[in-house]
């Protein structure tokens, strides 16, 4: 499973090896037939060389290479009409400019710029064919490169697609994850609340017979109303959707307990560990919410994607000052980034929530080869802001 990411790396980096040699054999090609050609037609492989240099360069100047390349192109056709110099349009400036055509439809945003340079690309391919070429050849060569700019189009768009679907489920779940949040955050302050009014009426009530007995009730009044506004804190902001259904927010570490052993019933046998020292009461009740559901989310995880995991690990232990709950899955053929395509929501929805609680979560393979989630989350005594967290603790 560790070598999963390497190899997808591998395939890429191939992949685009592979479109930078096309490019150096039509760029060869165009210097074979400059020197046949000679005249005009020696500026040809220039161009096609700031073609490659502007595909090399393209994540970094993207609009920039594109709009160069097809200025300096445009140019020499002019020139090289003018002059009746006739030729061909150039293969790896072409090549080039189509490949950063399927680049800029898929990442350039706003939409409307990649809309413009897309159709400027076509009508300087037109341009060059029309320029370029002898007057028995343009028609041909304006057809051919039309339908190379069609289908790189059609790449393009594609791609585009698939990545602005991807953005919209993430921005789904992320937005379906804060709701949750939101009829939690309902849920943990009308506990709450309710223990200041009962705490209030019991204070009312005795204040008459025992003045003396209103003061701890005050002082519970006060802890009550304090944990309140350090969970909505943590969670306000959230708009809330309505939803009726009533809600159970206490959730303690024999519920923890119950979803492994209904886990390991049905699936590979899991290991839970609790260390000693991590306690409810050291846990703010929405922290505890939300250990329950990336535990359950990470338990689904392995059942879903790595059917093949022999056994699972997961310990809740105290780390860095807070405490970490750590699930590991063992022997597995599979891995869950890769195992299906546009899958890992299930991951951005639990970062959502741990990140709102105060927390911090990665998820990725080991160095051991295991699949491993961990999340921190901050404790009563000491909530630290998130920040990055890596690989190691």
């Amino acid at each position: 499973m560790r070598d999963a990411p390497r190899i997808v790396w591998w395939i890429q980096r191939i992949s685009e090896i592979a479109l930078v040699c096309w490019l150096v054999v039509l760029l060869l090609a165009d210097f074979a037939l400059a020197a046949l050609l000679r005249y005009g037609q020696v500026a040809v492989p220039l161009i096609g060389l700031v073609g490659i240099g502007a595909y090399l360069w393209r994540r970094r100047f993207r609009v920039q290479g594109v709009v160069l390349l097809m200025a300096i192109s445009v140019a020499v056709s002019i020139v090289m009409f003018a002059l009746r110099w006739r030729g061909s349009p150039g293969f790896a400036e072409s090549g080039a400019l189509l490949l950063l055509t399927v680049g800029v439809l898929r990442w350039v945003r706003p939409l409307r710029t990649a809309v413009v340079l897309t159709v400027l690309s076509m009508f300087t391919l037109q341009l060059n064919s029309g320029l370029r070429t002898p007057d028995n050849m343009a028609v041909l060569w304006g057809f051919m490169l039309f339908v190379l700019w069609a289908v790189a189009m059609g790449i393009g768009s594609y791609l585009r697609y698939q990545v602005e679907r991807r953005e919209q489920t993430v921005h789904a779940v992320r937005r379906a994850e804060r709701l949750e949040l939101a009829r939690e955050l309902h849920d943990l302050a009308a506990h709450h609340i309710t223990g200041i009014v009962v705490q209030a009426q019991a204070a009312r009530t005795v204040a008459a017979q025992r003045p003396d007995a209103v003061v701890p009730a005050l002082d519970a009044i006060a802890g009550a109303g304090s944990e309140a506004l350090t969970s909505m804190r943590r969670l306000v902001g959230v708009l809330r959707a309505e939803d009726d259904a009533a809600r159970n927010p206490g959730v303690t570490f024999n519920d923890l307990r119950l979803l492994v052993e209904r886990f390991a019933a049905g699936g590979p046998q899991v290991a839970f560990d609790i260390a000693q020292g991590v306690s409810e009461a050291s846990l703010a009740p929405e922290v505890l919410t939300t250990l329950h559901r990336v535990l359950q989310e990470s338990l689904t995880n392995v059942r879903r994607h790595a059917p093949g995991a022999r056994w699972v690990q997961a310990d809740l232990r105290h780390a860095e000052g807070g405490a970490v709950l750590r699930v590991r899955n063992h022997r597995s053929g599979s891995d869950p980034r890769f195992s299906r395509l546009g899958g890992g929501f299930g991951l951005v929805g639990m970062s959502e929530r741990v990140t709102a609680v105060g927390g911090r979560m990665f998820a990725g393979p080991a160095p051991d080869g295991a699949w491993e989630v961990r999340a921190w989350f901050p404790v009563l005594m000491a909530a630290p802001s998130p920040r990055r967290f890596g690989p190691p603790l």
